[in-house]
């Protein structure tokens, strides 16, 4: 049987929100079966919870975040990839402030403090929205879209018309069934145009930026003296953001996405499209061993290995 899995203990780390530039405290500690993950703004009196749900998503522009009421919890992708790359089904993540902290702008760290908590295997079935279906949607020249697959891959092509990025390789394919998501993933920074700088700034965005935890291009070059982790950095992080985008579902997905010019509303909007179509999905889990899919059963010895 595949299980859910959990965090052994509590761990904890400190920075600042990318957008709001202010300090955050952030706990990460385990949660019981079918939970999912479910966010705290520990600051508020009396706190509030926020539970993924493609629903609850706003604040779509740069980042996804989350909100009930009048509390936000934003730039959750990072995390969110960072527990779907490591197939975490249920955590609590407690914050004191209205943003995930940007730590390196990767979901490596997030990673890190995953691994240093320790993994722990739940007695209860792991339940994945599996695809039936193809469910698409497009904006203009972008698209997104979810085919039915038994596992998980990610197709991802992007284009920014800017001699820095569109040098490096601007199309990338991930599956999990063989790749391995801490190593060929996870440490793809976020990336911005020092143009845009002062536009984002002026719209109360990026305060927090900087070389430490972007990838930043001017009109023609990387400024970053450490240059790229991977040659297809920029798309990479474009998986990334999409794997955490996604797991805003709630369950991980039995599905092969891919996209072109993708964003965070654009993946939002896929997750309501596929949900309101009822014909084109259904939760499965997998308590006979020999009903676990190849591509699945490869994915799973992998996340187990690390």
């Amino acid at each position: 049987m595949i299980r859910q899995r959990t965090l052994k203990t509590i761990v904890k780390a400190t920075g600042v929100g990318l957008h709001s530039g202010t300090r955050v405290e952030m706990t990460l500690r385990p949660a019981a079966p079918d939970t999912g993950i479910a966010f705290r703004r520990v600051d508020l009196d009396p706190p509030v919870d926020l539970l993924t749900d493609p629903y609850a998503v706003v604040d779509t522009r740069l980042c996804s975040g989350l909100q009930r009421g009048e509390a936000k919890v934003g730039t959750i992708e990072h995390l969110m990839s960072a527990l779907a790359g490591l197939g975490i089904d249920n955590c609590h993540v407690d914050v004191d402030a209205p943003e995930i902290p940007i730590l390196d702008g990767s979901a490596a760290p997030f990673v890190f403090l995953l691994q240093s908590a320790g993994v722990e295997v739940q007695n209860a079935p792991k339940r994945f929205l599996r695809v039936k279906k193809p469910v698409e949607v497009r904006e203009g020249d972008k698209w997104v879209k979810l085919s039915p697959y038994d596992g998980f891959k990610l197709s991802f092509s992007i284009h920014f018309n800017h001699p820095a990025i569109d040098s490096t390789p601007t199309e990338v394919n991930v599956d999990f069934a063989h790749d391995l998501y801490a190593r060929d993933v996870a440490r793809a920074r976020t990336f911005g145009q020092m143009q845009d700088l002062e536009t984002m700034l002026n719209a109360g965005l990026a305060m927090g930026g900087s070389l430490e935890n972007a990838i930043v291009v001017d009109e023609y070059r990387v400024l970053n003296s450490d240059g790229l982790r991977y040659s297809d950095e920029f798309v990479k992080h474009k998986v990334l953001d999409a794997i955490g985008d996604l797991y805003v579902v709630g369950k991980p997905l039995l599905a092969a996405y891919s996209a072109y010019k993708s964003g965070h509303a654009l993946n939002n909007q896929l997750l309501r499209a596929l949900l309101e179509d009822k014909s084109a999905w259904d939760i499965v889990s997998f308590e006979d061993e020999e009903a676990i899919p190849e591509n699945l059963r490869g994915q799973f010895a992998l996340q187990l290995a690390s």
